[in-house]
């Protein structure tokens, strides 16, 4: 990308994040139970380019649907993303004490009372949609919604993936393309093209916006899985605010330890240029969802 390219990208998912970041502080009030609510708004609020929400605003966008029409579910889509990774850190899980730089929920409130955090939000995602959602959107598409978003993140998506993630790491067994796949496909890449699918459902897209939207979320998906891992390698700690080279240490399943560092990349932005020709037919409409792809290959310049 050319610097003007990440000025620009930049700028929006700026003034997006300050949406975002007002509207999860909105929908997640502190309450008379204050330590759980610190809790969930400490992982909530701490910050992150809330790549998911963008991508749900930027289609709505796209398609000429007001972005209030999709705030509820993008935060949602959020708030199941900052459980997943209050979960992760445990000590059961990944063990990190670092998440953005700063101690992880665990480390700060305790073991027990980050999974109940992370149950709450998970919980509170739903409500959020319902609750929230402005009246005039269909209902058939709110349940359309909560159908796609909870299949994702449950056991045929991102705790799916998980599991499988956890269950290699404890085996003896070799590195294939299908765990790979199988694992940061349902991991990673599953919330992601949810997110994208939720600003095309919102929006009433037809069936050939549908299909092109979710092709590119999946690819793109992928991609951001990937680098991950081979930034995992090459980044340190100071510049990714949380402890890198762990995959290695255990036994992690990743595209760097199957194809080495170079290829992975050569993947990866395959997988971009396979997303951005999918939505091709958009036209300039699309810049911001190209230049979203981009950046998952091209995030560490962020770092």
């Amino acid at each position: 990308m050319k610097k003007d390219d990440f000025t620009e990208l930049d700028r929006y998912i700026s003034e997006k994040q300050k949406i975002i970041n007002q509207k999860l502080d909105e929908y997640t009030p502190l309450n008379s139970y204050t330590k759980l609510t610190e809790s969930i708004r400490y992982s909530l609020l701490l910050g992150g380019k809330r790549l998911r929400p963008v991508l749900t605003i930027a289609v709505a966008e796209i398609l000429n649907t007001p972005i209030e029409n999709v705030l509820p579910s993008a935060c949602a889509i959020e708030m199941i993303h900052a459980q997943s990774l209050i979960h992760d850190d445990l000590p059961g899980m990944d063990d990190d004490e670092l998440r953005r730089g700063k101690p992880t929920n665990h480390i700060v409130y305790g073991e027990a009372l980050a999974i109940i955090a992370g149950d709450a939000l998970f919980s509170h995602a739903f409500n959020t949609i319902v609750s929230k959602t402005p009246k005039n959107v269909k209902p058939e598409l709110i349940l359309k919604v909560i159908e796609e978003i909870s299949t994702s993140a449950g056991f045929l998506g991102m705790c799916g993936g998980q599991a499988m993630d956890i269950s290699f790491e404890k085996s003896n067994d070799e590195v294939t393309k299908e765990i790979l796949e199988y694992i940061h496909t349902h991991k990673t890449a599953d919330i992601i093209t949810v997110s994208v699918k939720t600003g095309a459902i919102l929006s009433n897209a037809n069936e050939k916006e549908l299909d092109a939207l979710t092709k590119y979320a999946e690819n793109i998906g992928l991609a951001f899985q990937i680098m991950d891992d081979v930034m995992d390698i090459t980044k340190t700690e100071e510049e990714m605010g949380k402890k890198t080279n762990k995959d290695l240490d255990k036994n992690k399943a990743t595209y760097p330890r199957l194809y080495g560092v170079e290829k992975s990349c050569r993947i990866a932005e395959e997988k971009i240029n396979t997303a951005i020709k999918e939505i091709s037919f958009f036209g300039e409409k699309a810049k911001y969802l190209e230049a979203l792809a981009k950046y998952v290959i091209f995030r560490d310049k962020w770092y």
